[in-house]
């Protein structure tokens, strides 16, 4: 990938001689000159994501901008132009099981971010298509994410749950420092990693009101060599459970957050002790594969003979019973109760069937004249009759 554009450099000359620059003419006009186009060729972006850990990589707006129109910064012009990452493994329509993408609007940031697991340890090869929705264009960029093994053991883990947040406000390194010390707090150690971060919509959560003050909320996972304080311990005591169920004010909730927004939901949060041994299932035990013995097998007595005709007369003739009134009482409206035509006109009075055959007869007259040849119908008689009632009129008296 690359962009190639061509810079034009003012080069002034150095002449001693204004008589030599009139004998050379058209070679003094040459003031600008343009400068050797090049081809600056773009490498893939590698980055390293250890396994058990949590791997953010941000797309910045302002660094693809550039990438459109490069001309514009030698004459200091910038654009914010609105762009849409679309993100997937190379040859592949979708991205690794364990790595996901987020973008919550045109004007921000998107973030790749993830945990890998020691299953998934490899070379990935992710291709980024950014789009600019104001002129159309797009760019491709490639990113390579060496997944290896984990760097460090972290046997004791603890998942927190923050309201107040999005999950595209806690992914930038800035938020998630302030959270981690928090934590540390919380904790009691400084030697914290996180883990994992997943929004609570990926666990089932209910989708806020587009409203100032409803949030998503944010699980955040972080994970230490160094064990749980005293404080934490009093989550898995039975009468903080039973505070936690009532839905009260938490007596033991020790908790601080710097930034009200970053607050955790105390009694939202797991912990996980990895350090102890998880004991292996029982093995089941063989046996001779000859079933014991439980005796004759007694089979149950028949059941006592039904009558079945209250349900077919209940399900069968009822219905159709119903069935064949109806049908007679519509045959009786339908074939019994016509008015008919003659009967209907002899109830019209004349000067209504009067009007109802002059509009069919104007309207068979005008279908008469527009289908054929103008200068060979005869005029309409309609129009003739006013004039010829108004003759008689005046002849009878």
């Amino acid at each position: 990938m690359g962009v190639c554009f061509c810079s034009l450099l003012q080069v002034p000359l150095s002449i001693k001689n204004p008589n030599k620059m009139a004998d050379t003419g058209n070679w003094a006009l040459a003031l600008t000159v343009c400068a050797v186009g090049f081809l600056a060729v773009r490498s893939d972006i590698i980055t390293e994501a250890p396994a058990g850990r949590l791997f953010v990589y941000e797309l910045h707006r302002e660094l693809f901008q550039s990438e459109f129109e490069p001309s514009h910064k030698v004459f200091g012009q910038f654009y914010n132009d609105p762009m849409v990452f679309k993100c997937n493994k190379e040859r592949f329509p979708d991205l690794p099981r364990w790595l996901r993408f987020t973008q919550r609007d045109s004007y921000d940031n998107g973030f790749l971010y993830g945990t890998p697991l020691p299953q998934d340890q490899g070379r990935n090869i992710i291709e980024i298509f950014v789009i600019n929705k104001r002129s159309y264009g797009t760019f491709r960029e490639r990113l390579v994410i060496n997944v290896g093994p984990a760097v460090k053991r972290m046997p004791y883990q603890a998942e927190f749950f923050i309201e107040r947040r999005e999950i595209e406000k806690v992914l930038p390194a800035a938020v998630q420092e302030e959270i981690k010390r928090d934590i540390q707090l919380l904790w009691g150690t400084s030697r914290l990693d996180f883990v994992n971060m997943t929004s609570a919509l990926d666990r089932g959560g209910r989708v806020p009101l587009p409203l100032p003050g409803y949030f998503e909320g944010v699980y955040v996972k972080l994970g230490s060599d160094q064990p749980f304080s005293q404080c934490m311990l009093q989550l898995e005591t039975p009468e903080q459970q039973r505070e936690c169920v009532t839905g009260g004010k938490v007596s033991g909730d020790c908790s601080t957050c710097t930034n009200p927004i970053n607050c955790i939901n105390w009694c939202n949060t797991v912990l996980w002790d990895l350090s102890k041994p998880v004991p292996r299932a029982p093995v089941p035990t063989v046996g001779s594969g000859v079933l014991a013995w439980g005796g004759e097998f007694s089979p149950p007595d028949s059941p006592p003979d039904r009558d079945f005709l209250p349900d077919y007369i209940v399900t069968v003739v009822v219905p159709f019973a119903l069935a064949l009134i109806l049908c007679l009482i519509l045959a009786y409206i339908m074939c019994c109760r016509r008015e008919g035509v003659l009967k209907r006109n002899t109830k019209t009075p004349d000067l209504q069937l009067y009007h109802h055959h002059t509009i069919q007869d104007n309207a068979s007259e005008l279908r008469r004249m527009a289908g054929g040849d103008r200068l060979t119908v005869d005029p309409p008689r309609q129009c003739l009759q006013p004039l010829l009632m108004a003759e008689q009129a005046m002849a009878g008296r």
